[in-house]
């Protein structure tokens, strides 16, 4: 991918993460004296200056790429948790800068909760409250769009920045874990200061409601109005051009369970013709084709690893006409099998999340 492609991102359907993350790991990198920029370049498909633009988005699967290679070069499997205890406020993006100039710490989690699609758009992330808890969960949009040294890092990052910008106090009660428990479990409860579990279908955070009335030390109300502009203006653009694909794919998803795909019954429900369809999405930087290509993907990856269909019967649900077809197509997706990608699956809990052979 080259550097036209990455920016062109935010105009297709691939969802991208904050250049401002990725640049914090390859600084952290840096900082270890493992920088090796033409592997991060050849990873994003972007230069380290361009990396440096606040509106710039990496695709997803890049970014996450990126936290495998920054594993293997450290050789620390506890990579994410050790870059997302570093506390920069020169690092932050533009989110982090509404987040710590906001009157108290609820807010800030409401406002973080908003705009964490300008952070991370493969993740969704929502905030309840509940038996004097408030709650943070974070879900990936599909199984392959979990990365646990992300994971870590963002889970490192939220408590560290709390305690620094706004009370030292702060920890969570409990936290449940998405991936199996890696060697190096102990960190976790040493970190977060509640206990944690593994092998959970969501990763949420829970600390005390108490904490939300906290008031945020420094802040600026005049930087908060400013930056709050610039994100809100990002976040309606980022809206506006994923809304007729998001539409779009989860009519893909619909017509899938029922019944064969067919761009002009889609184009109907739409009311218009199948060359204004295409053409709407054209505009979008997608095709009719990818889209169901890429439904038809996370369904499958779905079905195999949850264990509930048999091989053949997930291949009829999918549209394949017999369950070799689907089987070339999904080791297209993986690499590997069906059957073996259930089989790994089994051995880490039969949880799409679990494990790390996920990635």
């Amino acid at each position: 991918m080259n550097s036209a492609q990455a920016d062109s991102i935010s105009t297709t359907g691939v969802p991208g993460v904050a250049a401002s993350s990725t640049l914090a790991l390859v600084h952290y990198l840096d900082q270890q004296g493992l920088l090796v920029e033409k592997q991060v370049s050849d990873l994003t498909g972007l230069t380290l200056s361009e990396l440096e633009d606040p509106d710039r988005r990496v695709p997803a699967d890049a970014h996450y790429r990126l936290w495998e290679y920054a594993e293997q070069l450290t050789g620390d499997p506890a990579v994410g948790l050790h870059a997302g205890q570093v506390v920069d406020p020169e690092r932050m993006g533009l989110v982090g800068h509404v987040f710590f100039n906001c009157d108290t710490l609820g807010e800030a989690v409401t406002q973080y909760v908003r705009l964490h699609r300008l952070v991370n758009e493969s993740v969704f992330l929502t905030l309840e409250q509940r038996d004097g808890l408030a709650i943070l969960t974070w879900q990936p949009d599909s199984p392959a769009h979990y990365c646990r040294q992300d994971m870590d890092r963002t889970l490192a990052a939220a408590l560290c920045r709390t305690r620094h910008f706004i009370h030292r106090s702060i920890r969570a009660e409990w936290a449940e874990i998405a991936h199996s428990q890696p060697s190096y479990a102990d960190e976790y409860e040493k970190l977060l200061g509640g206990p944690v579990s593994f092998n959970h279908e969501a990763t949420r955070l829970a600390f005390h409601s108490r904490h939300l009335a906290h008031p945020i030390p420094h802040r600026n109300p005049y930087v908060y109005s400013a930056v709050l502009r610039q994100v809100n203006v990002l976040l309606a653009k980022l809206q506006t051009r994923r809304s007729f694909g998001r539409r779009i794919r989860r009519l893909i998803s619909k017509q899938m369970a029922t019944d064969r795909i067919d761009a002009d019954t889609l184009a109907r429900q739409c009311h218009m013709s199948r060359q204004t369809l295409y053409r709407k999405l054209k505009k979008e930087g997608l095709s009719f084709h990818d889209l169901v290509e890429d439904v038809r993907k996370d369904k499958a990856l779905r079905y195999v690893a949850a264990d509930q269909y048999a091989l053949g019967e997930i291949a009829f649900l999918l549209g394949f006409s017999e369950l070799s077809a689907f089987s070339r197509a999904f080791k297209r997706w993986t690499g590997i099998g069906p059957a073996q990608y259930r089989a790994e699956h089994q051995n880490t809990d039969s949880s799409p999340m679990n494990g790390e052979t996920q990635r």
